[in-house]
């Protein structure tokens, strides 16, 4: 079999905004066939540093905010920028700017801006009564006891900043080559 030449990676030019598109140099992606293909070929590696396969070459993803952004069904079930099927959540996150996060074993995604008055009915108190939004925007922190219902499960929402979520979530929003140890 041959080899792949050796190409460096890239650097700067993918970026994933906050409504989960795809821009290249600054310019939208708006062909579906390219978008579909940098969303099959969507990795992270080892050092939490998220990139598109394009053949042997990585070109590394500089995130607006998190890796993933997430859009809601109205029965509560999530599904990636990506097209993939969001896995149970661990936990939900409102940042200090008022974004809604989401925690899975794939990581962490913010709730798309268009399905923020959908989320608004899937809050809840812990025991299953609705809860209003301005619960949840009146303080500083989220109250004890309230949180969001996705598909069948309830989660309280906590605070976080959004400076902390990549060392907290494990991922490099904004990924830099190595340096030369020459």
């Amino acid at each position: 079999m041959k080899k792949w030449p050796d190409v460096p990676h890239v650097y700067g030019w993918l970026r994933l905004d906050m409504r989960g598109r795809w821009h290249i140099k600054d310019s939208p992606v708006i062909q579906p066939a390219l978008e579909a293909f940098i969303n099959r070929n969507y990795l992270c590696d080892d050092a939490g540093r998220w990139f598109f396969q394009n053949g042997p070459q990585r070109v590394f993803a500089t995130l607006d905010l998190t890796p993933w952004v997430l859009r809601l069904a109205p029965d509560g079930t999530l599904t990636a920028h990506t097209g993939a099927r969001w896995p149970t959540a661990h936990g939900v996150w409102l940042d200090d700017a008022g974004r809604l996060l989401v925690s899975s074993p794939a990581g962490l995604g913010l709730i798309h801006d268009a399905d923020l008055a959908a989320a608004c009915e899937h809050l809840t108190w812990q025991d299953g009564t609705p809860a209003r939004l301005d619960a949840l925007l009146e303080n500083a922190a989220p109250p004890t006891g309230i949180g969001l219902k996705l598909g069948a499960r309830w989660r309280p929402i906590h605070a976080i900043g959004a400076a902390t979520l990549g060392e907290r979530f494990g991922f490099v929003a904004r990924p830099t080559p190595p340096r030369s140890s020459t």
